[in-house]
C-alpha cells in the first residue's frame, strides 16, 4: 500500500481542522445531553434535537456560500422569514399545488439571492451594505404576505419531512445531509467552487490568472439565497404557519455568522466548508439544549450563545492576526 507523504497529511488536517474541531465539539456537547437527558439516547431525543438545529444548518451553509468569498450576507435570516411566510401561502391543497408551492418557495429564496448578488457584483456596493439593504425589503414583503401570524401548510408533506424514517434517522438530519452532496459538495469541487476559494484568498490575482469571480460569486449569492429558502420551507413545516417575525429574521442571521466561524471558515475568505459550517450550527444549537438539561433559566440561552459568538469570532480573528502573509493562512 502507498504511504501518503507527510506533507499531504498536513495539507488535509489544515484544510478541514476547522471541521475536525466543530465535528468534536458538537459531539461531545451532545453526549453530555443526552447523557443527562431523561430519556437518554432515544429516537425521538435526537429527532427533537435535530429538528430544532437544521434551521440553523441550513442558514449556516448559505452564509458558508457568501463568507468563502470574503463577503457576508446579513439578509439570510429575512429570506427565511419571506419563504416561511409565502410557504404558508402556497404549500397547502392537492399534492400537485403542494408541490408548485415547494417550488414557488424555493425559486423565491434563490430571486432573492440572485439580486443581493446582481448589486453587489455589478453595482459594485459592499455586500454588508447591500444586504442590510435588501434584508428590510425581504422583511417588507414579508409583512405584506403576513402582517399577522398565520396560513397553514400540507400536513402530511410536513410530517414527512420532520418525522423519523424507519422509526430511527431523523427525515431532517437526511434532507440535510442530501443538500450538502446536492449542491455544496459539486459546487465546492467545480469551477466556479475554486474561483470563490480563490476570490476569497486572493481576488486581484484570481481575476488576472483569468478565473470567472464574477460568475463565482454570483453563484455563491444565489445559492445562499436558495438554502435559506429551504431553511424557511422547513420552518413552516416546523411550525404550520408563517410570520412576518423581525426578531427571529436577525437571530438567525447572527447565529449563522457564529455558525460558520465555529465550523472553522475564515471571515476573511478562501477557507472552510460547509460540513464544519453544518457542525458548527448544530454545536451551538446544543447550547440551548444543555441549559434544558441542566434546569437552568432559557433567559440565559442569549447570554451563553453571544459568549460563543464573541470567543468564536475572537479565536478566528486571532488566528489571521498571526499569519505573516496571506499564503501562511492557507498552510
Amino acid at each position: 500500500m502507498k504511504e501518503i507523504p507527510h506533507g499531504e497529511w498536513r495539507f488535509w488536517y489544515a484544510q478541514h481542522k476547522g471541521t475536525l474541531l466543530a465535528a468534536a465539539l458538537f459531539v461531545v456537547m451532545f453526549a453530555i445531553y443526552v447523557s443527562n437527558h431523561p430519556a437518554g439516547f432515544s429516537p425521538n431525543v435526537v429527532q427533537t434535537a435535530s429538528n430544532k438545529a437544521v434551521l440553523l444548518a441550513f442558514v449556516a451553509m448559505a452564509q458558508c456560500f457568501v463568507v468563502i468569498t470574503a463577503g457576508i450576507d446579513l439578509s439570510v435570516g429575512m429570506i427565511l422569514v419571506v419563504c416561511n411566510c409565502l410557504a404558508s401561502w402556497l404549500v397547502v391543497g392537492t399534492p400537485f399545488e403542494t408541490a408548485l408551492g415547494v417550488v414557488a418557495v424555493l425559486l423565491t429564496g434563490l430571486a432573492c439571492g440572485m439580486l443581493n448578488g446582481l448589486i453587489i457584483i455589478f453595482g459594485r456596493l459592499q455586500p454588508i451594505v447591500t444586504t442590510i439593504a435588501t434584508s428590510a425589503i425581504f422583511f417588507g414583503f414579508a409583512l405584506v404576505l403576513r402582517p399577522t401570524p398565520g396560513g397553514a401548510v400540507n400536513e402530511t408533506l410536513a410530517d414527512a419531512f420532520t418525522s423519523k424514517l424507519f422509526g430511527v434517522i431523523p427525515a431532517s438530519l437526511v434532507v440535510l445531509a442530501a443538500t450538502l452532496l446536492i449542491f455544496w459538495i459539486p459546487f465546492s469541487r467545480s469551477v466556479l467552487g475554486r474561483a470563490a476559494y480563490a476570490a476569497g484568498s486572493a481576488e486581484n490575482a484570481a481575476y488576472m490568472s483569468g478565473m470567472p469571480i464574477k460568475r463565482a460569486k454570483f453563484a455563491a449569492y444565489a445559492l445562499a439565497g436558495l438554502m435559506s429558502g429551504i431553511g424557511g420551507l422547513y420552518l413552516t413545516f416546523f411550525s404550520y404557519t408563517g410570520e412576518a417575525a423581525f426578531a427571529s429574521g436577525n437571530a438567525y442571521t447572527l447565529y449563522s455568522i457564529a455558525a460558520v466561524v465555529l465550523g472553522g471558515v475564515s471571515l476573511a475568505g478562501g477557507k472552510g466548508g460547509a460540513v464544519g459550517a453544518v457542525f458548527g450550527a448544530l454545536a451551538f444549537r446544543t447550547i440551548g439544549d444543555l441549559l434544558f438539561v441542566f434546569d437552568l433559566d432559557p433567559l440565559w440561552q442569549p447570554l451563553f450563545q453571544g459568549i460563543v459568538l464573541l470567543l468564536a469570532i475572537s479565536i478566528g480573528c486571532m488566528g489571521l492576526a498571526r499569519v505573516r502573509n496571506r499564503l501562511e493562512w492557507f498552510q
